[in-house]
């Protein structure tokens, strides 16, 4: 069973019904409309010679596109990959040429960006988007006007054929690509759906980039299944978002921590009526007890917190209305076709109950594993069980806490941060001999980055000077909000930094 057909299928049973408001034009569309959409990016990609498993990325920021693609690329057997817009030119240059996408569409706010890649990446078709000016490519607009709306024969699909590739940071410093297979992609709607109350009277906003697994799969695509409908935003503003979630009569609404902070500070938030909201749920980051708290003194509305990984997608755990008021921090029990372990991380054996374990995770919502890379595949992946190297604890009611990283991982407004990819910017500095990066909480972004740092002897460097060297190698979220000097590092028998230790003095 593959997910080719999924917006073929909601376009056959309710083809008039509407499916999209993109809020940044005012246009609404139809889900015959949007079939038609992808169906001509199918036959358009077709024409450019996209094979079955050739890669097709873009880099821009969220509209329609993004839907033509997802859905048109898999009517054909290709892989959607999209990319990180936030990233550097070195960092998308990295992930291009591990891909190799047969084309790369690149809109006009990334063209400069796309420039200073060109050098390095071999891509065989460059499209431009929006009027981007980029040499020897081709307008997006133009391939898709004049391809037919037709559904594109489809080649021989099933569920493990790959449906999209995420790419997310991986703890060596270097970018890794879940490949993600069709049923993953069918099987998180079936799961949202069921696990979640889902309906065709449902009503969500995507105001995350649909680059990542949060933006494509949270809400969009599980609604999309079932009938419901979809707000889209090019980018965030916070009460501009607020409004039109109050507007339009949302019924579901997904955040990150820092979203649901900033709503709260906006001058709407007072007059904003919930009434038609059945929930609001967090994910991408622990979810603070004081905010949840806040909105429900302020609102009185349901509030949950939500799990999941791009590998084995962000909806892992469920709970009631009446459940999320008196489990608060806890992600629920798991979804409805899923299993779940903890295990001791040191002996593989299972923990009991109140104790904290490694999660693993099985089921068809898990992804093929890392793109090109057997060995990373290979330690997260093994008897079907994904290893999230994230520590939880499950109480006697069978509800899942998620009590930290394994993982030396900050998130920072809901974006991953991998502390050895920043540190080895820091180390590369000639005046920087070491460099530890821990996460210190903030009332912004849940977490950020502070990194220290040991200086070469008779060497100089500025907090200033150092956060400036990483902006050229990273993208400027990852660079620590704060560097402090030491003398030396605290390092374990076996040679670890002690990070703990630079909790305790700095966290």
């Amino acid at each position: 069973m593959h997910a080719a057909d999924l917006l073929t299928n909601r376009s056959r049973l309710t083809p008039d019904r509407e499916a999209l408001l993109f809020l940044d034009t005012g246009e609404r569309f139809t889900y015959g409309e949007l079939n038609a959409r992808a169906n001509r990016a199918a036959n358009y990609m077709r024409a450019l010679g996209v094979q079955p498993g050739d890669r097709v990325s873009i880099l821009a920021q969220n509209s329609v596109v993004y839907l033509d693609l997802f859905y048109g690329l898999a009517k054909i057997g290709a892989i959607f990959a999209p990319l990180n817009w936030r990233l550097t030119a070195a960092e998308l240059t990295y992930i291009v040429n591990d891909c190799e996408p047969a084309v790369l569409i690149c809109s006009a706010e990334f063209s400069d960006v796309l420039e200073a890649m060109r050098p390095e990446i071999l891509v065989e078709h460059l499209v431009s988007l929006e009027g981007a000016n980029i040499p020897g490519a081709e307008s997006y607009e133009e391939g898709v006007t004049a391809a037919r709306p037709i559904e594109p024969e489809q080649p021989p699909l099933d569920g493990d054929t790959p449906y999209c590739i995420l790419y997310t940071s991986g703890t060596t410093g270097k970018p890794k690509g879940a490949v993600l297979p069709h049923r993953q992609i069918l099987w998180n709607c079936i799961n949202t759906v069921v696990s979640w109350g889902l309906s065709e009277n449902d009503v969500t906003p995507v105001l995350t980039p649909m680059f990542h697994a949060g933006g494509l799969f949270a809400f969009l695509t599980p609604l999309f299944y079932i009938g419901g409908r979809v707000l889209l935003a090019r980018g965030f503003d916070a009460e501009t978002s607020l409004r039109a979630i109050v507007e339009e009569r949302c019924t579901v609404i997904l955040g990150v921590p820092t979203l649901f902070q900033m709503w709260l500070d906006t001058t709407y938030f007072d007059e904003a009526d919930f009434s038609h909201v059945h929930f609001f749920i967090s994910g991408g980051a622990p979810l603070p007890v004081p905010l949840v708290k806040a909105w429900r003194a302020q609102k009185d509305v349901v509030f949950r917190q939500g799990y999941g990984l791009t590998e084995v997608g962000p909806n892992c755990f469920s709970m009631t209305d009446a459940e999320s008021f008196v489990k608060v921090g806890s992600v629920g029990k798991p979804i409805f076709h899923s299993e779940m372990r903890l295990l001791n991380p040191e002996t593989g054996l299972g923990v009991p109950v109140g104790e904290t374990g490694e999660l693993l995770i099985k089921g068809p919502h898990v992804c093929l594993g890392y793109w090109r890379n057997p060995e990373a595949t290979a330690g997260s992946l093994r008897d079907g069980w994904f290893h999230t190297g994230d520590m939880a604890r499950v109480d006697e009611d069978g509800f899942y806490t998620i009590a930290g990283r394994f993982k030396d991982m900050i998130i920072s407004g809901g974006e991953n941060i991998y502390a050895a990819e920043v540190e080895t910017v820091f180390r590369d500095h000639p005046a920087v001999q070491e460099a530890a990066l821990i996460g210190v909480p903030d009332e912004k972004w849940g977490e950020v980055g502070l990194m220290v740092v040991v200086l070469k002897p008779g060497q100089t460097a500025s907090e200033a000077e150092l956060r400036e060297f990483c902006y050229t190698r990273l993208a400027r979220y990852k660079a620590p909000k704060r560097v402090e000097f030491v003398d030396s590092l605290p390092y374990s028998p076996y040679g670890k930094v002690m990070k703990q230790e630079l909790v305790k003095q700095y966290g």
